[in-house]
């Protein structure tokens, strides 16, 4: 492993900020077309109220689902850590909790959604004529949830293991099933929202059924046996203190989501919870080669300064932030001069039509700050520094775009709503700068 990362302390930073950036960025493409090929297919056959619908489901299952995320991140670096150093049972041991702790809690939050289906929605703004299409959907996603969970805590122990590309796949076999069985479930056989529902379901199933292959074939270093899924304590310790930054963060964003959609329905009915709907798919596609810089960026920033090479670190910060940025110009230009025929992809409807169109360029107006903000964080998570990390990663949706939100909309209605995100951005990008200027001072003494 260590001949291996080597090169990340003496290739020129621009090639290896290339390597790094372009796969990770494929994989967060990847990644985005599961709510991306929904929402056409929902927006197209079904209506504006199918998006309301996804998107009032969207962070539930995204919220549930990090369950899955947050002790794969925790138990992948303890794996890591234990195979560099020869300790094969205690990465055996900590796979087998893995895999307990994800299956039970994400069974067990299935199981209390099921209950409390309708509240559930209520409170994430599934109101009025939107909630029978977010009921349809939900009641269909909720048992595919434990695979999602169980395929997102595999990827990164997958990752651990070295084995990126199989990482890759189980990140796309979702994606293909999802735009295989769209049409076939909603066009052909008509079965609407429960067609969009299943498709995604059967979709998260073939993702942990990869997984599961993955681990039982033998490819795998780790192996599921019955002494390792009895809970080692301080494993289970260790595993949550360090995926508690992940837990925070969607829990943040799950909190948002709850005021947003509040909001929106508030302030501009049902219509423009579908709006939002579109544009959060638009926010997936225009920030993951930004998002791909900043992965690139980690395990760079990571290596040179525990290398105490400081000349590459101030080096890999500049160029990480510079090319973000113009790739984010590039994109918000895009977005800003082909509006209207980009939101006509995903719909028909005039009225959606004509209403999306300002909302997402009032939402997109700060976009090029956004790789400050990703950079910024992501070099205290590269140096160890969990504090100043999870306050940056936390301070658009939880220090400003929650309170905004309740703000802004009492004097300028929905409007108020789209402005907030820009704000946000700016706020949070001038904090993490403040931040950031401060370290690269350290770094020169």
């Amino acid at each position: 492993m260590k001949n291996r990362s080597t090169h990340l302390g003496t290739e020129p930073i621009p090639k290896l900020l290339l390597e790094q950036a372009v796969p990770a960025s494929i994989g967060i493409l990847v990644m985005s077309i599961y709510g991306i090929v929904d929402t056409i297919f929902v927006g197209r056959f079904i209506g504006s109220l199918g998006i309301g619908g996804i998107t009032v489901v969207w962070p539930i299952t995204l919220l549930i689902s990090s369950i899955g995320m947050a002790i794969g991140i925790g138990g992948s670096s303890i794996i890591s850590r234990a195979l560099g150093a020869d300790d094969d049972a205690k990465a055996q041991l900590t796979f087998g909790n893995q895999v307990v702790m994800t299956s039970v809690l994400a069974i067990l939050a299935m199981i209390l959604c099921s209950f409390y289906v309708e509240e559930i929605l209520i409170l994430y703004g599934a109101k009025g004529e939107l909630l029978p299409y977010a009921k349809e959907y939900f009641e269909i996603i909720i048992y595919g949830i434990p695979f999602l969970a169980f395929a997102m805590m595999s990827n990164s122990v997958i990752r651990s293991e070295g084995a990126a590309r199989v990482a890759m796949f189980t990140m796309v076999t979702p994606a293909v099933l999802n735009i295989v069985l769209d049409p076939i479930l909603i066009i052909y056989f008509e079965m609407g929202m429960r067609g969009a529902a299943w498709a995604t379901t059967v979709g998260y199933i073939g993702s942990a059924g990869f997984a599961i292959w993955f681990f039982v074939s033998g490819r795998s270093e780790l192996k599921v046996t019955r002494p390792n899924l009895r809970l080692n304590w301080p494993i289970v310790k260790e595993i949550f203190s360090l995926g508690g930054v992940t837990l925070a963060r969607q829990g943040t964003i799950s909190v948002l989501y709850i005021v947003l959609n509040n909001a929106l329905f508030t302030y501009g009915g049902a219509l423009s919870i579908s709006i939002y709907g579109i544009i959060t798919r638009f926010m997936m596609i225009a920030n993951f080669p930004v998002l791909g810089v900043t992965q690139g960026f980690l395990p760079i920033a990571g290596f040179n300064y525990g290398a105490e090479k400081f000349d590459r670190v101030r080096e890999v910060i500049r160029i990480a932030i510079r090319s973000g940025t113009a790739l984010a110009i590039l994109l918000f230009t895009l977005i800003m001069v082909f509006t209207p025929a980009l939101v006509s992809i995903f719909t028909t409807e005039e009225e959606l039509l004509r209403r999306t169109t300002p909302a997402l360029r009032a939402s997109f107006i700060a976009m090029p700050l956004i790789c400050i903000q990703l950079i910024g964080s992501a070099y205290f998570q590269a140096i160890g520094k969990a504090l100043p990390a999870l306050f940056l990663t936390l301070s658009k949706q939880g220090f400003f775009l929650i309170p905004l939100i309740f703000l802004l909309p009492r004097y300028f209605g929905i409007y108020g709503v789209w402005f907030a995100f820009p704000v946000a951005d700016v706020l949070a990008a001038t904090i993490t700068y403040l931040y950031l200027r401060r370290e690269m001072r350290k770094l020169n003494t």
